[in-house]
Protein backbone atom coordinates (compact mmCIF):
# COMPACT_ATOMS: atom_id res chain seq x y z
CA UNK A 1 0.00 0.00 0.00
CA UNK A 2 1.48 3.35 -0.78
CA UNK A 3 1.96 6.22 1.68
CA UNK A 4 3.91 10.06 1.91
CA UNK A 5 7.31 10.10 3.25
CA UNK A 6 7.25 13.98 4.55
CA UNK A 7 10.01 15.79 5.88
CA UNK A 8 8.60 19.10 7.32
CA UNK A 9 9.71 22.52 8.46
CA UNK A 10 10.60 24.08 5.28
CA UNK A 11 9.97 27.08 3.87
CA UNK A 12 8.32 26.81 0.58
CA UNK A 13 8.45 29.52 -2.41
CA UNK A 14 7.47 29.76 -5.87
CA UNK A 15 3.98 28.99 -7.40
CA UNK A 16 1.18 26.38 -7.42
CA UNK A 17 -1.51 25.67 -10.28
CA UNK A 18 -5.20 24.86 -9.37
CA UNK A 19 -6.84 21.75 -11.32
CA UNK A 20 -10.46 22.16 -12.36
CA UNK A 21 -13.07 21.15 -9.66
CA UNK A 22 -13.17 17.60 -9.29
CA UNK A 23 -16.94 18.33 -7.23
CA UNK A 24 -18.02 20.20 -10.95
CA UNK A 25 -15.99 17.12 -12.96
CA UNK A 26 -17.71 14.08 -11.90
CA UNK A 27 -21.82 15.83 -12.20
CA UNK A 28 -20.70 17.02 -16.06
CA UNK A 29 -19.16 13.57 -17.00
CA UNK A 30 -22.43 12.31 -16.12
CA UNK A 31 -24.44 15.01 -17.90
CA UNK A 32 -22.79 13.75 -20.94
CA UNK A 33 -25.96 10.51 -20.59
CA UNK A 34 -28.47 13.33 -21.56
CA UNK A 35 -27.39 13.52 -25.42
CA UNK A 36 -26.04 10.80 -28.00
CA UNK A 37 -23.40 13.78 -29.47
CA UNK A 38 -19.76 13.51 -28.55
CA UNK A 39 -18.97 15.88 -25.47
CA UNK A 40 -15.48 17.40 -24.79
CA UNK A 41 -14.42 18.48 -21.44
CA UNK A 42 -11.03 20.09 -21.16
CA UNK A 43 -8.40 20.50 -17.95
CA UNK A 44 -9.98 17.66 -16.63
CA UNK A 45 -8.13 16.44 -13.47
CA UNK A 46 -6.53 12.98 -13.28
CA UNK A 47 -8.48 11.84 -10.42
CA UNK A 48 -9.41 8.36 -8.90
CA UNK A 49 -12.94 9.34 -8.85
CA UNK A 50 -13.07 10.97 -12.49
CA UNK A 51 -11.66 7.50 -13.83
CA UNK A 52 -13.90 5.73 -11.65
CA UNK A 53 -17.46 7.47 -12.73
CA UNK A 54 -15.84 7.02 -16.77
CA UNK A 55 -15.32 3.46 -15.79
CA UNK A 56 -19.27 3.70 -14.66
CA UNK A 57 -19.99 5.39 -18.49
CA UNK A 58 -17.73 2.93 -19.87
CA UNK A 59 -19.38 -0.26 -18.13
CA UNK A 60 -22.70 1.30 -20.03
CA UNK A 61 -20.94 1.20 -22.94
CA UNK A 62 -20.54 4.74 -23.23
CA UNK A 63 -17.24 5.40 -25.19
CA UNK A 64 -14.79 7.42 -22.96
CA UNK A 65 -11.40 8.82 -24.87
CA UNK A 66 -9.17 10.34 -22.52
CA UNK A 67 -6.27 12.19 -23.77
CA UNK A 68 -4.11 12.14 -20.46
CA UNK A 69 -1.16 14.74 -21.60
CA UNK A 70 -3.61 17.67 -22.53
CA UNK A 71 -6.30 16.40 -19.85
CA UNK A 72 -8.94 16.57 -22.49
CA UNK A 73 -12.09 14.18 -21.94
CA UNK A 74 -14.29 13.00 -25.30
CA UNK A 75 -17.59 11.16 -24.38
CA UNK A 76 -20.08 10.06 -26.85
CA UNK A 77 -23.08 8.10 -25.60
CA UNK A 78 -24.44 7.78 -29.09
CA UNK A 79 -24.38 3.51 -28.45
CA UNK A 80 -24.90 3.60 -24.58
CA UNK A 81 -27.50 0.79 -23.04
CA UNK A 82 -29.06 1.27 -20.13
CA UNK A 83 -27.72 -1.74 -18.20
CA UNK A 84 -27.86 -2.49 -14.41
CA UNK A 85 -24.68 -0.73 -12.80
CA UNK A 86 -22.02 -2.68 -11.67
CA UNK A 87 -22.11 -3.15 -7.58
CA UNK A 88 -18.04 -3.31 -6.91
CA UNK A 89 -18.00 0.33 -9.22
CA UNK A 90 -20.76 2.38 -7.43
CA UNK A 91 -20.14 1.52 -3.93
CA UNK A 92 -16.36 2.66 -4.79
CA UNK A 93 -17.39 6.11 -4.98
CA UNK A 94 -20.86 8.23 -3.91
CA UNK A 95 -20.68 10.69 -6.92
CA UNK A 96 -21.22 7.30 -8.95
CA UNK A 97 -25.06 7.83 -7.89
CA UNK A 98 -25.19 10.85 -10.35
CA UNK A 99 -25.90 8.72 -13.38
CA UNK A 100 -29.15 7.91 -11.95
CA UNK A 101 -30.56 10.79 -12.92
CA UNK A 102 -29.45 11.23 -16.62
CA UNK A 103 -30.55 7.43 -17.05
CA UNK A 104 -33.97 7.75 -15.79
CA UNK A 105 -34.33 11.19 -17.81
CA UNK A 106 -32.88 9.37 -20.78
CA UNK A 107 -33.96 5.60 -20.89
CA UNK A 108 -36.88 5.66 -18.41
CA UNK A 109 -34.89 3.76 -16.02
CA UNK A 110 -32.19 2.60 -14.02
CA UNK A 111 -31.13 -0.19 -11.38
CA UNK A 112 -28.46 1.15 -9.08
CA UNK A 113 -26.80 0.32 -5.91
CA UNK A 114 -26.29 2.42 -2.89
CA UNK A 115 -23.52 4.62 -3.13
CA UNK A 116 -20.20 4.34 -1.33
CA UNK A 117 -17.49 7.03 -0.54
CA UNK A 118 -15.52 8.48 2.12
CA UNK A 119 -17.20 7.45 5.69
CA UNK A 120 -17.57 10.64 6.96
CA UNK A 121 -21.10 10.22 7.98
CA UNK A 122 -24.69 9.50 6.81
CA UNK A 123 -25.69 10.99 3.68
CA UNK A 124 -28.92 9.94 2.55
CA UNK A 125 -30.30 9.48 -1.24
CA UNK A 126 -33.66 10.05 0.29
CA UNK A 127 -33.80 13.38 -1.45
CA UNK A 128 -32.61 12.21 -4.40
CA UNK A 129 -35.61 9.65 -4.73
CA UNK A 130 -38.10 11.74 -3.38
CA UNK A 131 -37.33 14.29 -6.04
CA UNK A 132 -37.60 11.37 -8.87
CA UNK A 133 -40.63 10.84 -7.36
CA UNK A 134 -42.17 14.16 -7.63
CA UNK A 135 -41.05 13.88 -11.30
CA UNK A 136 -43.18 10.77 -12.09
CA UNK A 137 -40.71 7.93 -11.30
CA UNK A 138 -41.70 4.67 -9.49
CA UNK A 139 -39.07 3.46 -6.97
CA UNK A 140 -38.64 0.65 -5.23
CA UNK A 141 -35.48 -0.46 -3.38
CA UNK A 142 -34.68 -4.95 -3.12
CA UNK A 143 -31.10 -5.66 -1.06
CA UNK A 144 -29.46 -2.74 -1.32
CA UNK A 145 -30.55 -1.90 -5.14
CA UNK A 146 -32.74 1.08 -6.22
CA UNK A 147 -34.73 0.33 -9.20
CA UNK A 148 -36.58 3.36 -10.99
CA UNK A 149 -38.73 3.31 -13.47
CA UNK A 150 -40.50 6.14 -15.36
CA UNK A 151 -42.50 5.96 -18.85
CA UNK A 152 -41.84 9.48 -18.69
CA UNK A 153 -40.92 12.59 -16.68
CA UNK A 154 -43.44 15.42 -15.90
CA UNK A 155 -42.27 18.69 -14.62
CA UNK A 156 -42.96 19.17 -11.02
CA UNK A 157 -41.84 21.51 -7.75
CA UNK A 158 -39.46 20.04 -5.69
CA UNK A 159 -38.84 20.96 -1.91
CA UNK A 160 -35.39 20.16 -0.99
CA UNK A 161 -35.68 19.34 3.20
CA UNK A 162 -32.15 20.21 3.20
CA UNK A 163 -29.89 21.72 0.47
CA UNK A 164 -28.27 18.59 -0.48
CA UNK A 165 -25.78 19.48 -3.53
CA UNK A 166 -26.12 15.74 -5.21
CA UNK A 167 -29.73 15.50 -4.97
CA UNK A 168 -29.99 19.12 -7.07
CA UNK A 169 -27.72 17.74 -9.57
CA UNK A 170 -29.08 14.72 -9.80
CA UNK A 171 -32.35 16.43 -10.28
CA UNK A 172 -31.36 19.18 -12.50
CA UNK A 173 -30.38 16.63 -15.24
CA UNK A 174 -33.53 14.36 -14.62
CA UNK A 175 -35.71 17.43 -15.38
CA UNK A 176 -33.89 18.56 -18.22
CA UNK A 177 -35.58 16.55 -20.89
CA UNK A 178 -38.54 15.95 -18.99
CA UNK A 179 -41.87 17.38 -20.14
CA UNK A 180 -42.55 20.78 -19.15
CA UNK A 181 -41.54 23.09 -15.85
CA UNK A 182 -39.82 21.53 -13.01
CA UNK A 183 -39.30 23.70 -9.91
CA UNK A 184 -36.42 22.73 -7.40
CA UNK A 185 -36.84 24.68 -4.16
CA UNK A 186 -34.13 24.72 -1.41
CA UNK A 187 -31.50 24.14 -3.88
CA UNK A 188 -27.92 23.59 -3.10
CA UNK A 189 -26.04 26.73 -4.30
CA UNK A 190 -22.58 25.80 -5.08
CA UNK A 191 -20.51 27.20 -7.62
CA UNK A 192 -20.16 23.61 -9.03
CA UNK A 193 -24.17 23.80 -9.55
CA UNK A 194 -23.52 26.71 -11.54
CA UNK A 195 -20.97 24.89 -13.42
CA UNK A 196 -23.23 22.23 -14.03
CA UNK A 197 -26.22 24.30 -15.18
CA UNK A 198 -23.80 26.35 -17.76
CA UNK A 199 -22.55 22.93 -19.49
CA UNK A 200 -26.44 21.81 -19.52
CA UNK A 201 -27.36 24.86 -21.25
CA UNK A 202 -24.45 25.18 -23.99
CA UNK A 203 -25.67 21.75 -24.81
CA UNK A 204 -29.51 23.15 -25.63
CA UNK A 205 -30.99 22.99 -22.04
CA UNK A 206 -32.82 25.76 -20.39
CA UNK A 207 -31.61 25.89 -16.53
CA UNK A 208 -32.56 29.44 -14.49
CA UNK A 209 -31.64 30.42 -11.02
CA UNK A 210 -28.71 27.84 -10.22
CA UNK A 211 -26.42 29.45 -8.08
CA UNK A 212 -29.54 30.18 -6.05
CA UNK A 213 -32.39 28.25 -3.81
CA UNK A 214 -34.64 28.57 -6.15
CA UNK A 215 -34.20 26.63 -10.00
CA UNK A 216 -35.98 26.54 -12.95
CA UNK A 217 -35.58 23.71 -15.48
CA UNK A 218 -37.92 24.06 -18.49
CA UNK A 219 -37.31 20.33 -20.31
CA UNK A 220 -36.24 20.42 -23.40
CA UNK A 221 -36.62 17.38 -26.16
CA UNK A 222 -33.09 16.99 -27.43
CA UNK A 223 -29.41 18.22 -26.48
CA UNK A 224 -26.17 18.57 -28.32
CA UNK A 225 -22.71 17.52 -27.60
CA UNK A 226 -20.54 20.71 -25.94
CA UNK A 227 -17.20 21.72 -25.61
CA UNK A 228 -16.45 23.22 -21.80
CA UNK A 229 -13.68 23.88 -19.35
CA UNK A 230 -14.96 23.08 -15.70
CA UNK A 231 -14.33 26.10 -12.92
CA UNK A 232 -11.05 25.93 -10.79
CA UNK A 233 -11.18 23.51 -7.43
CA UNK A 234 -11.99 26.29 -4.58
CA UNK A 235 -11.19 23.58 -1.87
CA UNK A 236 -8.20 22.77 -3.76
CA UNK A 237 -7.24 26.50 -3.47
CA UNK A 238 -8.15 26.74 0.43
CA UNK A 239 -5.93 24.14 1.03
CA UNK A 240 -2.71 25.59 -0.87
CA UNK A 241 -3.83 28.87 1.51
CA UNK A 242 -3.68 26.55 4.45
CA UNK A 243 -0.57 25.22 3.24
CA UNK A 244 1.07 28.93 2.95
CA UNK A 245 0.15 30.13 6.86
CA UNK A 246 1.04 26.71 8.46
CA UNK A 247 4.47 27.12 6.86
CA UNK A 248 4.93 30.63 7.20
CA UNK A 249 5.37 30.39 3.74
CA UNK A 250 4.76 33.40 0.97
CA UNK A 251 3.97 31.89 -2.79
CA UNK A 252 1.38 32.40 -5.50
CA UNK A 253 -1.79 30.30 -6.05
CA UNK A 254 -3.23 30.89 -9.95
CA UNK A 255 -6.27 29.62 -10.71
CA UNK A 256 -8.99 30.92 -8.28
CA UNK A 257 -12.34 32.60 -8.71
CA UNK A 258 -12.09 35.54 -6.01
CA UNK A 259 -16.32 35.02 -5.66
CA UNK A 260 -16.60 31.18 -4.98
CA UNK A 261 -13.76 31.73 -2.45
CA UNK A 262 -15.26 34.43 -0.75
CA UNK A 263 -16.82 31.78 2.48
CA UNK A 264 -12.97 30.41 2.82
CA UNK A 265 -10.85 33.78 2.45
CA UNK A 266 -13.51 35.72 5.00
CA UNK A 267 -12.21 33.00 7.95
CA UNK A 268 -8.45 33.75 6.71
CA UNK A 269 -8.96 37.68 6.90
CA UNK A 270 -10.03 37.21 10.21
CA UNK A 271 -7.40 35.20 11.57
CA UNK A 272 -4.86 38.55 10.33
CA UNK A 273 -3.62 36.33 6.99
CA UNK A 274 -2.04 38.52 4.39
CA UNK A 275 -3.20 37.65 1.18
CA UNK A 276 -3.69 40.09 -2.19
CA UNK A 277 -6.06 38.77 -4.81
CA UNK A 278 -5.07 40.36 -8.31
CA UNK A 279 -7.53 38.33 -10.69
CA UNK A 280 -7.60 34.86 -11.11
CA UNK A 281 -4.15 34.77 -8.81
CA UNK A 282 -3.87 35.22 -5.21
CA UNK A 283 -0.29 35.56 -3.26
CA UNK A 284 -0.35 34.56 -0.18
CA UNK A 285 2.05 35.60 2.82
CA UNK A 286 2.03 33.48 5.57
CA UNK A 287 4.48 34.82 7.61
CA UNK A 288 2.57 36.85 10.33
CA UNK A 289 1.21 36.43 13.69
CA UNK A 290 -2.36 34.50 13.47
CA UNK A 291 -5.60 34.97 15.59
CA UNK A 292 -7.85 32.24 16.56
CA UNK A 293 -11.30 31.89 15.75
CA UNK A 294 -14.87 30.27 15.74
CA UNK A 295 -15.86 28.30 12.42
CA UNK A 296 -19.17 26.84 11.83
CA UNK A 297 -19.70 24.71 8.59
CA UNK A 298 -22.71 25.14 6.56
CA UNK A 299 -24.52 24.83 3.34
CA UNK A 300 -23.10 27.63 0.48
CA UNK A 301 -22.55 30.10 1.18
CA UNK A 302 -21.41 29.69 4.83
CA UNK A 303 -17.91 28.27 5.39
CA UNK A 304 -17.70 24.63 3.52
CA UNK A 305 -17.05 21.39 5.68
CA UNK A 306 -15.19 20.57 2.76
CA UNK A 307 -12.10 23.04 4.34
CA UNK A 308 -13.12 22.10 7.98
CA UNK A 309 -10.16 19.39 8.40
CA UNK A 310 -7.49 22.04 6.77
CA UNK A 311 -8.67 24.64 9.07
CA UNK A 312 -8.31 22.84 11.79
CA UNK A 313 -4.87 21.98 11.43
CA UNK A 314 -3.83 25.62 10.96
CA UNK A 315 -6.05 26.61 14.14
CA UNK A 316 -3.88 23.65 15.81
CA UNK A 317 -0.95 25.59 15.44
CA UNK A 318 -2.58 29.08 16.15
CA UNK A 319 -2.31 30.63 19.66
CA UNK A 320 -5.08 30.95 21.70
CA UNK A 321 -8.79 28.62 21.54
CA UNK A 322 -10.66 28.48 18.40
CA UNK A 323 -13.94 26.25 18.16
CA UNK A 324 -15.38 24.40 14.92
CA UNK A 325 -18.93 23.32 15.12
CA UNK A 326 -19.98 20.98 12.05
CA UNK A 327 -23.32 20.75 10.40
CA UNK A 328 -23.41 19.30 7.46
CA UNK A 329 -21.36 15.26 8.38
CA UNK A 330 -21.86 14.07 11.94
CA UNK A 331 -18.69 11.93 11.44
CA UNK A 332 -16.11 14.23 9.84
CA UNK A 333 -13.54 14.77 13.22
CA UNK A 334 -11.91 11.28 12.18
CA UNK A 335 -9.19 13.39 11.60
CA UNK A 336 -8.61 14.87 15.32
CA UNK A 337 -6.91 11.68 16.49
CA UNK A 338 -4.60 11.01 13.87
CA UNK A 339 -3.75 15.25 14.54
CA UNK A 340 -3.50 14.58 18.33
CA UNK A 341 -1.02 11.74 17.70
CA UNK A 342 1.08 14.78 15.86
CA UNK A 343 0.77 16.83 18.89
CA UNK A 344 -2.36 18.72 18.56
CA UNK A 345 -4.64 19.96 21.66
CA UNK A 346 -8.16 19.53 20.60
CA UNK A 347 -11.54 17.66 21.99
CA UNK A 348 -14.36 17.02 20.86
CA UNK A 349 -17.75 17.13 22.30
CA UNK A 350 -20.55 15.88 20.22
CA UNK A 351 -20.56 18.18 16.56
CA UNK A 352 -17.74 20.44 18.27
CA UNK A 353 -13.90 20.33 18.59
CA UNK A 354 -12.10 23.19 20.78
CA UNK A 355 -8.93 23.23 19.23
CA UNK A 356 -5.70 24.79 22.13
CA UNK A 357 -3.17 25.81 19.75
CA UNK A 358 0.32 24.86 20.25
CA UNK A 359 3.43 26.19 19.55
CA UNK A 360 4.63 23.69 16.98
CA UNK A 361 3.58 19.77 15.92
CA UNK A 362 5.65 16.89 15.88
CA UNK A 363 6.43 14.33 13.08
CA UNK A 364 4.54 10.60 13.70
CA UNK A 365 3.24 8.08 11.53
CA UNK A 366 -0.51 8.88 11.09
CA UNK A 367 -3.74 7.54 8.52
CA UNK A 368 -5.93 9.48 6.06
CA UNK A 369 -9.42 8.33 7.52
CA UNK A 370 -10.66 10.45 4.46
CA UNK A 371 -9.61 12.70 1.53
CA UNK A 372 -9.39 16.11 3.47
CA UNK A 373 -8.58 14.67 6.24
CA UNK A 374 -5.89 13.13 4.63
CA UNK A 375 -4.83 16.87 2.74
CA UNK A 376 -4.81 18.24 6.77
CA UNK A 377 -2.05 15.88 7.37
CA UNK A 378 -0.06 16.94 4.90
CA UNK A 379 -0.39 20.10 5.99
CA UNK A 380 0.55 19.33 9.52
CA UNK A 381 3.52 17.03 8.56
CA UNK A 382 4.68 20.23 6.29
CA UNK A 383 4.69 22.50 9.20
CA UNK A 384 6.82 20.26 11.81
CA UNK A 385 10.98 19.75 11.56
CA UNK A 386 11.26 15.70 11.13
CA UNK A 387 9.69 13.02 9.16
CA UNK A 388 6.44 11.84 9.23
CA UNK A 389 4.07 9.21 7.51
CA UNK A 390 0.52 9.09 5.94
CA UNK A 391 -0.58 5.90 5.12
CA UNK A 392 -4.32 5.23 3.45
CA UNK A 393 -3.38 7.78 0.81
CA UNK A 394 -5.62 6.71 -1.85
CA UNK A 395 -8.33 8.96 -0.07
CA UNK A 396 -6.35 11.61 -0.97
CA UNK A 397 -5.67 10.50 -4.65
CA UNK A 398 -9.45 10.68 -4.65
CA UNK A 399 -9.26 14.41 -4.90
CA UNK A 400 -6.05 16.39 -5.02
CA UNK A 401 -4.50 15.54 -8.60
CA UNK A 402 -0.46 14.95 -8.28
CA UNK A 403 -0.61 16.21 -4.89
CA UNK A 404 3.26 15.48 -4.41
CA UNK A 405 4.27 16.58 -7.79
CA UNK A 406 2.40 20.20 -6.90
CA UNK A 407 4.48 20.04 -3.51
CA UNK A 408 7.65 19.38 -4.48
CA UNK A 409 7.76 22.48 -7.10
CA UNK A 410 7.17 24.55 -4.15
CA UNK A 411 10.30 23.02 -2.61
CA UNK A 412 8.44 20.76 0.01
CA UNK A 413 10.30 17.66 0.67
CA UNK A 414 7.37 14.67 0.03
CA UNK A 415 8.00 11.33 -1.72
CA UNK A 416 5.20 8.40 -2.48
CA UNK A 417 6.37 4.92 -1.34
Amino acid sequence: MQRFRIRGGRTLNGEIEISSAKNSVLPIIAATILCDDECIIENVPMLDDVFVICDVLKSLKVNVSIDVGNRIFRINSKDMLPLDLSENLIRKMRASFLVLGPLVSRFGKACIYMPGGCNIGLRPIDLHLKGLAALGADISIVNGCVEIIAKRLVGSNIYLDFPSVGATENLIMAATLAEGKTIIENAAKEPEIVDLAVFINGMGGDIQGAGTSKIVINGVKKLRGVSHIPIYDRIEAGTYIVLAAITKSKFSIKGINEEYLNPILSKFYEMGLDMDVNGNEIFVNGDSDLKPINVKTLPHPGFPTDMQPQLMALLSITNGASTIIETIFENRFMHVMEMCRMGANISIHDRVAIIEGVSKLTPSTVKATDLRAGAALILSALSCEGESEITDIYHIDRGYSSIECKLRKLNADIERI
